[in-house]
């Protein structure tokens, strides 16, 4: 199993491991069965990404997004839930003027029109994340794209869509705890820019 852990040594996973998960299973299986770290920190998309994320909490300190009704906001903030098994950095948790807190994260993507499940995905586990450690109502997050212009995008959350993102959860340590190999993708225009594609057969 991995050694990602809590202080009290319960298991964890990370948003962006659910994401990993979403574009192929196989992902979770190398990275926490067999236990081959995915060298991430090589890829340019997570390199500018996190170049991205620093550059916005350096510029947006004081800066608050008042067309959101947001009265007040915290800045990459960490959070971890037991019960969910998930743990992770917020890049801004915003306090908003009808009493509900909401997630924002800065991608390094353009929009195309919709919004992808992947990252709604990782929206909806940050609400998650937000409605248990600050017991408060989270009803919409917001994605901003920042090669786009900062496009701001915001998602409407359901309960359908929480109950997916329970059952990701389940599912991927349904392979960890199992040792299950997965099918890998559907989509093969995934595979080139994976970090497994030569031991993945």
């Amino acid at each position: 199993m991995s050694n990602l852990f809590d202080d009290e040594s319960v298991p964890m996973i990370t948003p962006s491991e659910v994401i990993e998960h979403l574009y192929c299973p196989r992902f979770t299986y190398f990275m926490h069965c067999l236990q081959i770290p995915q060298h991430e920190d090589q890829r340019f998309k997570v390199k500018k990404g996190r170049e991205v994320h620093k550059d916005k909490e350096e510029q947006n300190r004081t800066y608050l997004r008042k067309q959101l009704g947001c009265v007040k906001k915290e800045i990459s903030v960490y959070l971890a839930s037991k019960s969910l098994r998930v743990r992770g950095i917020v890049d801004e948790v915003l306090f908003l003027d009808d009493n509900t807190l909401a997630p924002l994260d800065y991608k390094y993507a353009e929009y195309t029109d919709k919004v992808f499940r992947t990252l709604k995905t990782q929206s909806v586990l940050y609400a998650l994340l937000i409605m248990e450690n600050y017991k408060a109502p989270v009803t919409r997050g917001y994605i901003c794209y920042t090669r786009s212009g900062n496009k701001l995008k915001e998602i409407l959350y359901t309960e359908k869509d929480f109950d997916y993102a329970k059952k990701v959860i389940k599912e991927i340590f349904n392979i960890i705890q199992r040792g299950v190999f997965p099918k890998r993708t559907r989509w093969k225009n995934q595979c080139p820019d994976c970090c497994y594609r030569n031991i993945c057969s």
